[in-house]
């Protein structure tokens, strides 16, 4: 008989949430939720957990976040899905390792904005990979199939794959007045909106270049972003002898969700990719000049400290100016760029310190919205 794998699903309601709870109901007698958590989705929640036969659910708009943390902490998952959105999901991942259980993380932020907190950073150190945290976004999971029995030691180069989002081949004029609804219309990926909008500036490339060095241990001149329309290569790993690892499939990101949740085995799937039908697979640079928030994100990341929190901060502020229509595509990485400008970079101290930071960035971007 198949061993059950308790899990909690923190951000249920959200794209990858619901994704995960059909990775959950195609395997029942593999997979058992025991907790659930979603911060506005109330009757969806609810409908989640009487679906599921969930005892345990926290809405966070309304119960404090030291509830969440505690419920984790409690809760009998053996694996906590962390797919909150933005640096909310920080508090998340750090309760997650401080009560011991494994991570699936699909919530970048918690690595960008605290990736050289110790209590991530021992994490990450933990070999082999993966027996603490598990990446789940498609690039990442890529990245670590890839990695699985190789040397550490003998990574040269990472190729992080991006589908070029809606806006790819547009000038800066034409992308100045493209509004929120062009930029939703992602041309491979279903995700939720903060995410699209992220693909359409290319700092969600930027997000994840930081997110990968964390993980891999990789350094930022080693990381090199490819537009791959296609979305069917999903990162490729470049070793010491000139050798090449891709991992390919199809643009879902029930396959990652679920690879997370089986291993070390790898469960059957219906997600499968006909290479035939596949096309050309092609790869090219990306526009820096037309899509300058991916090379800000990097350089944030260099900087490191306080630089990736400020970052992260102005871009949630801007992403969901531009969702409501308060400014313009083009503004997001004006934002951005004026809050790197202004904050700086210190050494990081404290997660008190992180969250006290990113909320003066937050006011600080508000009011430059309002001039």
């Amino acid at each position: 008989m198949a061993t059950v794998r308790k899990i909690a699903i923190l951000g249920s309601t959200g794209s990858i949430g619901r994704q995960a709870l059909e990775v959950v109901a195609a395997h029942p007698d593999r997979l058992k939720v025991v907790l659930l958590s979603a911060h506005r989705s109330a009757e969806l929640l609810r409908e989640q957990a009487a679906a599921f036969k969930v005892s345990r659910s926290v809405l966070t708009s309304v119960e404090s976040s030291p509830a969440l943390a505690e419920a984790i902490a409690t809760s009998e998952a053996d694996l906590v899905l962390n797919a909150l959105v933005g640096a909310a999901g920080l508090r998340a991942t750090l309760a997650t390792l401080e009560a011991g259980k494994t991570l699936a993380l699909a919530n970048k932020e918690s690595l960008v904005i605290g990736g050289e907190l110790p209590l991530v950073a021992d994490a990450l150190a933990a070999r082999p990979l993966g027996s603490r945290i598990i990446p789940v976004d498609s690039e990442h999971s890529a990245i670590y199939q890839c990695l699985l029995g190789e040397d550490p030691g003998a990574l040269r180069r990472i190729w992080l794959t991006a589908s070029g989002g809606p806006f790819y081949g547009l000038s800066r004029k034409e992308l100045a007045t493209r509004t929120a609804a062009d930029a939703l219309r992602h041309p491979t990926w279903s995700m939720g909106p903060k995410i699209t909008i992220d693909s359409a500036t290319l700092m969600n490339k930027g997000l994840e270049i930081i997110e990968a060095h964390h993980l891999f241990g990789c350094g930022y001149d080693d990381i090199t972003p490819v537009i791959h329309r296609s979305s069917i290569v999903h990162s490729l790993v470049e070793f010491a002898d000139g050798a090449l690892k891709a991992q390919l499939g199809v643009p879902d990101m029930r396959v990652p969700i679920q690879l997370a949740f089986s291993l070390p085995q790898r469960w059957e799937s219906a997600e499968t990719l006909d290479l035939l039908a596949a096309g050309p697979l092609s790869f090219e640079a990306p526009d820096e000049e037309s899509f300058g928030c991916l090379g800000l994100a990097r350089e944030a990341g260099r900087a490191g400290g306080t630089a990736p929190v400020v970052l992260n901060a102005a871009n949630e502020v801007a992403v969901a100016a531009f969702i409501a229509g308060s400014c313009g595509f083009l503004d997001i990485e004006a934002l951005v760029r004026e809050a790197l400008d202004s904050f700086g970079a210190s050494p990081i101290g404290s997660v008190k310190h992180l969250e006290e930071l990113d909320a003066s960035v937050r006011r600080h971007v508000g009011l430059k919205l309002i001039d």
